[in-house]
């Protein structure tokens, strides 16, 4: 036999059926899970979708995104499922290569080749080094070379043999003969004087001179013959060196006709493979360094290095001029690449310049230490990257501005100074063409964008992921397919339809209202999954609502301890709460405590003194401290209220302190500013105020109720309170009007109701409220302005009189 409806007992009372929106799955044409599809699309972010497909197809410079919303909306979800979409699509990528730089050896030249080419390129370098070290030197050992050597270089010492022979026979004539002196570092030719068949030098005849032996026009003559033949010796050397010179350049010469050859011959097929004029200008470069430098190719032995001993071998040239770095290879990617971020150090981002020890402990880099970050290998296709991790990084923020102003990077190192000065290399600019995602919240993104005008021209896309949907058909389709699809994907048992209710009335309750559904779709996979792992435990083949409802239970029985405890303290009689009778100035308040990611509600005494004096409303909270400016704002407005209300026709002359009692953690919010009006009219009228009733709403200066946040864990917590201490059928909870849509209670709460144990009154204005609380009328003016004989405002203004003429009397 079904159940018949309670009656409410006041007129202010919400029905049990008003307090928790049940889904009904036969409405929907949900009999089973067989029957629905599995889902293939992002539910209820419909806004954000279009912001991100806009910033993702605009080709613009500065359409970067930044996608907003707390955790667990499916931003990285939804961005990396769109973003592998668009990397489906064929894209004409770079490969990009740095390579050395004849000209300017500190500053590496960029070639960007198509994707495949850079490996291939740096390949045929190889090949082409291994070549050039085996065909050079094998040329140069070549029969054929070796006898054009010799014979180019005995025409040029038979022309420096005849020169010199003829000279020498001239100075003979003359009685001179050409001789060489050993002097400190080189023996050097000289012009000496035949004495008896024997060369005598010109000490050797101005001594002679002096001894008589010979006359002074003798050693006269001899000295300008010497002379003279000297001055010829000079040309002759000239002469000589020059015909060295002519034979250096002509071995030079023959080294490149027979080098050139093969050189081109290696050039010509690499440069046929590759359609771009700076591997042409690098390979022309290549060629004319190998042709300067074709010593190189053919080194002499050199003997060893001896150190304390030990022999030290000579370091191989390791022909880096002819090498490839290729710091992008895009030759196995096959669609736009999509490059998500997790670790944004400078380092990984921008990349760097790498430096090695070499032999002598010096510290060394060139152009193949040059290493590509994050950004420059997604270039032509998206960087995804978590906002707050960037900003954090010293340095990253203000690169990256840089970067995505100028669609540009120069590979640098992070200059730490840890290893003293930074390389001197300057990489030649590499061109970027890249949409750079940024995943924050809210605050993060309002922050920047005040502080940084740079910001709003970078990142001109906003994509805000909201917390909630609409709670209708469409979206409660789509619960019931993000369950099918979970379960499929990660292989969980199978849900019934009892599992899924829950499933779809929990996303109402995350949401907190009847008309919403929560876009948390991370907690709620955590939620499939634990329920199947406690279906698992259960032995169940299925998941059913018994499941889910432990999974629930189990989250928050992980994290409540600190409910517990105050739940034990309000037991004890530590935290002082009154669930029964009535007390004059003091109302139970509500408050939500938020700890991490666990909330609950839990009840709070509320005091009120009032006396005559111009202080006005003393908020204790705020003397000490302990109070926000939202909550100094609603006890402003309070005072407002009362202003409006009674002080029309004489001053309000009125002192009153309001506190939360055993309150140490410091008070926020105007959700108890209704509950200090009750307390101070309590007060003032010295009506006692129920204290089975608990109280949450705000109020302006009209007097009317507005609505609050977390009426679900107010209600329930003062609930559990009134729960552990037995249920009266008295207890309750007032609560503004306009949060009745927005009530999703526990279903033990809504039994309590709907059993008459437990009541929910949905007020509008002060005096409905104050009415409940005492039981006695509020009282309205009457057409002579006063306020009906007995009733609370009666009372109240009758105080406020009294301290006014109190204190015009004292004046």
């Amino acid at each position: 036999m079904k159940q018949r409806p309670r009656k409410p007992t006041h007129p202010f009372e919400v029905t049990a059926d008003k307090l928790r929106w049940t889904f009904k799955p036969s409405q929907h044409g949900i009999n089973s899970m067989e029957s629905v599809e599995p889902l293939d699309e992002i539910i209820g972010q419909d806004r954000a979708l279009r912001a991100l497909k806009v910033g993702l197809e605009m080709k613009h410079e500065g359409y970067n995104i930044f996608a907003t919303g707390l955790p667990g909306t499916g931003r990285t979800t939804t961005i990396t499922r769109m973003l592998h979409e668009y990397a489906n699509h064929p894209a004409a990528l770079l490969d990009k290569c740095y390579v050395y730089n004849f000209r300017d050896p500190d500053s590496p030249c960029m070639i960007s080749l198509p994707a495949g080419q850079g490996i291939a390129l740096k390949k045929d370098m190889e090949t082409f080094l291994g070549e050039l070290l085996k065909g050079i030197p094998a040329v140069f050992e070549s029969r054929r070379y070796i006898e054009q050597r010799k014979s180019l270089l005995e025409h040029f010492q038979d022309r420096q043999r005849t020169i010199l022979k003829d000279f020498e026979k001239k100075v003979k004539e003359k009685g001179f003969e050409v001789v060489q002196v050993q002097g400190s570092a080189s023996a050097r030719p000289e012009i000496a004087f035949l004495l008896n068949g024997s060369p005598v030098g010109m000490e050797s005849l101005i001594a002679r001179a002096d001894a008589g032996e010979i006359s002074r026009e003798q050693l006269s003559k001899l000295t300008a013959q010497q002379t003279e033949l000297e001055a010829q010796m000079d040309i002759i050397m000239r002469e000589m060196r020059n015909i060295e010179r002519k034979a250096k350049k002509s071995v030079e010469d023959l080294n490149h006709r027979i080098i050139v050859p093969l050189v081109e011959e290696l050039l010509v097929d690499i440069q046929a493979r590759y359609d771009s004029a700076r591997v042409r200008e690098y390979l022309l470069a290549a060629k004319n360094s190998i042709l300067e430098n074709l010593g190189r190719f053919h080194p002499k032995e050199e003997p060893q290095t001896s150190v304390l001993g030990f022999q030290i071998p000579k370091e191989e040239d390791a022909f880096i001029e002819f090498q490839v770095n290729v710091v992008v290879d895009n030759g196995a990617a096959k669609g736009v690449p999509v490059i998500i971020e997790t670790n944004p150090r400078f380092k990984n981002l921008f990349g760097t310049i790498e430096r090695s020890v070499d032999r002598n402990g010096v510290w060394r880099s060139d152009f193949l230490h040059i290493k590509a970050g994050s950004i420059v290998k997604a270039n032509g296709g998206y960087l995804v990257l978590n906002a707050l991790d960037a900003l954090s990084e010293p340095g990253v923020w203000t690169m990256l501005k840089r970067v995505l102003r100028n669609m540009q990077i120069e590979i640098q190192p992070i200059e730490s100074g840890l290893f003293g000065a930074s390389s001197a290399l300057k990489p030649e600019p590499i061109d970027l063409d890249v949409k750079v995602i940024m995943i924050g919240d809210s605050y993060i993104y309002h922050m920047v964008y005040g502080l940084d005008d740079d910001f709003k021209k970078i990142f001109k896309i906003r994509a805000d992921f909201d917390v909630e949907m609409p709670n209708v058909d469409k979206s409660i389709d789509s619960y019931v397919s993000f369950v099918r699809t979970l379960c499929e994907t990660e292989s969980l048992r199978t849900f019934d339809v009892t599992g899924v209710v829950e499933v779809v009335e929990y996303g109402a309750r995350m949401a907190g209202r009847q008309d919403k559904l929560s876009t948390r779709f991370s907690v709620l996979a955590d939620i499939l999954r634990e329920a199947s792992f406690w279906a698992g435990k259960a032995g169940a083949e299925q998941v059913s609502g018994e499941h889910v409802r432990k999974a629930i239970d189990e989250r928050i029985e992980r994290v409540r301890m600190v409910e517990e405890k105050m739940q034990e303290m309000i037991a004890n009689g530590s935290i002082l709460i009154d669930t029964g009778g009535a007390i004059v100035g003091q109302v139970n308040g509500l408050s939500v405590y938020q700890l991490g990611e666990f909330e609950f509600g839990r009840p709070s005494r509320i005091t009120a003194k009032t006396g005559m004096g111009r202080a006005g409303i003393i908020n204790i909270e705020r003397e000490a401290a302990m109070s926000g400016p939202t909550h100094n704002k609603g006890m402003l407005i309070l005072g407002g209220y009362l202003l409006g209300k009674f002080a029309q026709d004489k001053p309000l002359v009125l002192s009153a302190t309001i506190t939360f009692e055993q309150s140490y953690g410091g008070v926020d919010g105007d959700s108890a500013s209704s509950t200090e009006v009750y307390a101070i009219l309590s007060s003032l009228s010295g009506t006692p105020i129920r204290q089975d009733i608990a109280v949450t709403g705000s109020v302006n200066q009209h007097g009317e109720i507005q609505p609050i946040g977390g009426v679900n864990l107010k209600i329930e917590g003062f609930f559990d309170v009134c729960k552990a201490r037995g249920l009266t059928g008295k207890q309750g909870v007032m609560i503004p009007h306009q949060n009745v849509k927005e009530l999703m209670l526990r279903r033990d709460v809504v039994e309590a109701v709907r059993k008459g144990k437990f009541h929910i009154y949905a007020i509008r204005t002060i005096d409905e409220g104050i009415e409940l609380l005492t039981n006695k009328p509020a009282g309205t003016r009457t057409q002579s302005g006063k306020f009906a004989s007995g009733s609370i405002n009666y009372l109240v203004n009758r105080k406020l009189a009294e301290y006014a003429k109190k204190k015009k009397k004292s004046e």
